[in-house]
C-alpha cells in the first residue's frame, strides 16, 4: 500500500511537469503605494505594491488569467503588450478600443493563450498616463524541451527602463492638455524602478546586478518609458543581441542598443572581467530639436568578491542626438529565419497603405498658454476620438454610431512631407478604422512629417506582429524604394520606430479577427491623437472568428 502511495504521490509531483499548456493564474490588485525616488515621496499606482509590477511568467502555449481587482480612484485597463491575442480581443487591454475600463472597485479576468509566441513581452496599464509606474515584464519561456537557438544562460535577469516624475504623471498631463502645449519632461530615468545616484539626491542607490566571472548570462530588457527612447550599454562588456519584441533575431555583438518604448531586446552578456564593478547606464535618443530628461540612469554591474568600495568602471553614453549609433544597432536586426523559426514574409500584397505620422495644429479657445491653438497628432491628417464605448463592443453586437470605417488608406492631401510644411497645419477629428478582410496581406508605409518638427515615432500595432522590410529618409518613392526592400529575413517586431524624417515600411498577414489598436508609442502623442485602429473581420468558421466577449467584461 504504501509502495503504490509513493508512486501515486509521485506521478502527482511530475504530472505538471510534463503536461504542455498549463493555466496559470495571477491576482494583480491595482493600489497606491507611498513611493520615495530622488530624495521626495509621493504616492504612486502599482500592481500589488511593486514598481516596477510583477513579472508574468509563463510557457508557450499556456493559458493565462489575470485577475485585475481595481482599487483605486482612476479607471484602470491593462494590455498584454506584445501576445497576439489569437480570437481574444477582449483581453487585449486598450481602454475604449476592445473594452471599458475596470471601475473602481471593480475586477476583471483577463483570459488568454499564449500561441506560438516566446521571449520577453510587457504588460503595462492602457488609460490615461497611469502605465508611468503601472507596468512590469512578460517573460514566456518556450515549450519544455525546447532549447534557445543560443548558448544556454547560467542566469536570465528582468530589467526595465522606466521615468520618473517627482509630480503626479496624472497632474503632468492634465495641465498639458489645459495649456494646448507640450508636458514637462521626467526628472530621471529608471532601471528596474532606480535611478541611481544623481547630483541633487546623491545618497540614493541603484540597480545592482550581482554577476559570477566566467558566466553567460542573458537580460530582458524593455523600456516602458512614456515618452523617451533610450540608449543602454555596460562600461567594459559587450551585449550579443538574441532576440527584439519577443522574435529571434541573428545575434551581433554591439556595445549599445537603442530601445524605443514598448520594445523588448534579449541580450547575452560573457562576465568575462575577473572581478570589478561596472556602470550600466540608459540615456535619452532623440535627434529632433524636442525636450527631452536629459539625466542617466545608472546601475552597476557587480562581480562575487569585489569590494563594496571598489570604484565603479565608468562608461561615456552615446550623445543625445547620436542617430549613427542608433541606426547601426536598428541596421543590424534580421529575423532568425532558420527551419524552425522561419521569417514568413508575405510576398503578395492584397492593401498598399500610406500613413503619414506627424503633429498638427488646432484652434483652443481655452489654450491661452498656446495662444489659442493646441498642438494635435494624426496619422493621415486624422486626430483620433476616443469613443465612450469600446469599438471591439459595438462591433461584435452591431452597434452604429461608435466609428466609421473610412480611415483613409493615403494621405488625404499630398505635400512634401518632409519639407516645408504645408501653410494649414490643421487635422480632421474622427473615430476611424480601417477595415480589412480575414486573412488579407497588408504592406504599410508609415510616412513620418516635417510639421512642427521631423521626430522619430515609435508605432506599436496590437495583436499582430509585422516584418519591418525597409526604411528610408525622405519621403517614400515606391518606384525607388521597393527595390530595396528585404523580404528574406527582416526584424519581426511588435513596435517599429519611424525613423526623423524617414519612413518605414512594414507587411503582415490580417489573420487575428477584432479591433486593433495602433498607435505612437510616445505617450503625448497617444493623448494627442496619434493613433487609429484596424477592423478585421471574421473568416470562415469558429477558428477564423472572435470570440464572444466574457461575463465579466467591464460596462461604460
Amino acid at each position: 500500500m504504501d509502495s503504490w502511495l509513493q508512486i501515486l504521490l509521485l506521478v502527482a509531483c511530475i504530472t505538471p511537469a510534463v503536461v504542455e499548456g498549463r493555466v496559470r493564474n495571477y491576482t494583480f490588485n491595482v493600489v497606491m503605494k507611498n513611493t520615495t525616488r530622488l530624495c521626495s515621496s509621493k504616492p504612486i499606482v502599482t500592481v500589488n505594491g511593486m514598481f516596477p509590477g510583477p513579472t508574468l511568467y509563463a510557457r508557450e502555449d499556456d493559458t493565462v488569467l489575470v485577475r485585475v481587482s481595481n482599487r483605486v480612484k482612476y479607471n484602470v485597463t491593462i494590455h498584454w503588450h506584445g501576445i497576439r491575442q489569437l480570437r481574444t480581443g477582449w483581453a487585449d487591454g486598450p481602454a475604449y478600443i476592445t473594452q471599458c475600463p475596470i471601475q473602481p472597485g471593480q475586477s476583471y479576468v483577463y483570459n488568454f493563450t499564449i500561441t506560438g509566441q516566446r521571449g520577453t513581452l510587457l504588460w503595462h496599464a492602457h488609460i490615461l498616463w497611469l502605465r508611468a509606474t503601472l507596468h512590469g515584464a512578460i517573460v514566456i519561456l518556450p515549450k519544455r524541451g525546447v532549447p534557445y537557438p543560443f548558448p544556454k544562460p547560467h542566469k536570465e535577469v528582468v530589467v526595465v527602463l522606466g521615468e520618473w516624475w517627482k509630480s503626479d504623471t496624472e497632474a503632468v498631463i492634465s495641465q498639458a492638455i489645459k495649456s494646448g502645449l507640450a508636458p514637462n519632461v521626467s526628472d530621471a530615468h529608471t532601471i528596474n524602478g532606480h535611478p541611481g545616484p544623481s547630483s541633487n539626491c546623491p545618497s540614493q542607490g541603484g540597480f545592482t546586478l550581482p554577476v559570477e566571472s566566467g558566466k553567460k548570462y542573458m537580460l530582458r530588457i524593455i523600456n516602458a518609458a512614456l515618452n523617451e527612447e533610450l540608449f543602454f550599454k555596460i562600461a567594459g562588456h559587450q551585449l550579443t543581441i538574441v532576440e527584439v519584441d519577443a522574435t529571434y533575431v541573428k545575434p551581433f555583438k554591439t556595445n549599445t542598443i537603442v530601445i524605443a518604448p514598448g520594445q523588448t531586446t534579449n541580450a547575452l552578456i560573457s562576465t568575462d572581467q575577473n572581478s570589478g564593478k561596472y556602470m550600466v547606464a540608459a540615456s535619452p535618443f532623440m535627434d529632433s530639436p524636442i525636450a527631452v530628461d536629459n539625466l542617466t540612469a545608472t546601475a552597476t554591474l557587480h562581480y562575487s568578491g569585489t569590494l563594496a568600495a571598489t570604484s565603479t568602471t565608468l562608461t561615456k553614453t552615446p550623445p543625445q542626438n547620436a542617430t549613427a549609433v542608433a541606426n547601426n544597432f536598428v541596421n543590424s536586426l534580421r529575423s532568425l529565419n532558420s527551419k524552425r523559426y522561419p521569417a514568413k514574409v508575405p510576398l503578395t500584397v492584397d492593401h498598399s497603405l500610406l500613413f503619414t505620422v506627424g503633429l498638427g495644429i488646432n484652434p483652443c479657445p481655452s489654450c491661452k498658454a498656446g495662444n489659442g491653438s493646441r498642438v494635435v497628432a494624426s496619422m493621415n491628417n486624422v486626430t483620433f476620438v476616443m469613443p465612450t464605448t469600446a469599438i471591439l463592443q459595438a462591433h461584435f453586437f452591431n452597434k452604429s454610431g461608435v466609428f466609421t470605417s473610412d480611415f483613409p488608406g493615403n494621405p488625404p492631401t499630398i505635400f512634401n512631407y518632409t519639407g516645408s510644411p504645408p501653410s494649414n497645419l490643421r487635422t480632421t477629428s474622427g473615430t476611424k478604422v480601417y477595415r480589412l478582410r480575414y486573412n488579407s496581406t497588408v504592406q504599410l508605409v508609415l510616412q513620418d512629417t516635417g510639421i512642427i518638427a521631423p521626430e522619430n515615432h515609435p508605432i506599436h500595432l496590437h495583436g499582430f506582429n509585422f516584418f519591418a522590410i525597409g526604411k528610408g529618409l525622405g519621403n517614400y518613392n515606391p518606384k525607388v524604394d521597393q527595390k530595396n526592400f528585404n523580404l528574406v529575413d527582416p526584424v519581426e517586431r511588435n513596435t517599429i520606430g519611424v525613423p526623423s524624417g524617414g519612413w518605414v515600411a512594414i507587411r503582415f498577414r490580417a489573420d487575428n479577427p477584432g479591433v486593433w489598436f495602433m498607435h505612437c508609442h510616445l505617450e503625448i502623442h497617444t493623448t494627442w491623437g496619434l493613433k487609429m485602429a484596424f477592423l478585421v473581420d471574421n473568416g470562415k468558421g469558429p477558428n477564423e472568428s472572435l470570440l464572444p466577449p466574457p461575463s465579466d467584461l467591464p460596462k461604460c
